[in-house]
């Protein structure tokens, strides 16, 4: 399959799941058992879609090295247990490791302590070119001290 082909298919099937509007948005909206168009009988066709997906977002990481102008920032927060490792091995499996770099934000060390919330999340951010993955994320400890302000 064509890479501008596998963009716009990934942009149809995508669509669905943008926030578009973070005001009107609502996690408890969201059905965490969607799976889109597919059923249990489509796992070949989902595999074939992972696999076409992976093959173009490693065409596309040579073209953002290469252009050294800009860089992508992956976020996965979620609970433990509930996938972020599997699906970030399973999305990237196709992309030079040399290119990434993955950064999982465990409880805070005395040294990050000393520092404002979003501190560490900013030294570990990636320059251009590069693919940055953000395992958990900043986003879980940033309600907090914004209530306190």
């Amino acid at each position: 399959m064509k890479l501008e082909k596998i963009i716009k298919t990934a942009r149809h099937i995508s669509k669905p799941y943008r926030v578009t509007n973070g005001k009107k948005f609502r996690l408890k909206d969201v059905d965490p058992a969607d799976t889109g168009d597919l059923s249990s009988e489509d796992k070949p066709r989902a595999k074939e879609a992972l696999q076409a997906g992976v093959e173009a977002l490693a065409k596309l990481q040579d073209v953002l090295y290469a252009q050294d102008r800009w860089s992508v920032l992956l976020i996965f927060q979620a609970m433990d247990a509930a996938g972020k490792d599997g699906t970030i091995k399973h999305v990237m499996s196709g992309v030079n490791p040399q290119g990434c770099q993955v950064s999982s934000f465990k409880a805070p060390s005395s040294l990050e302590l000393d520092h404002d919330y979003l501190w560490r999340c900013t030294k570990e951010l990636q320059e251009r070119g590069r693919i940055g993955i953000f395992n958990r994320s900043y986003y879980e400890e940033t309600p907090a001290p914004l209530r306190r302000v």
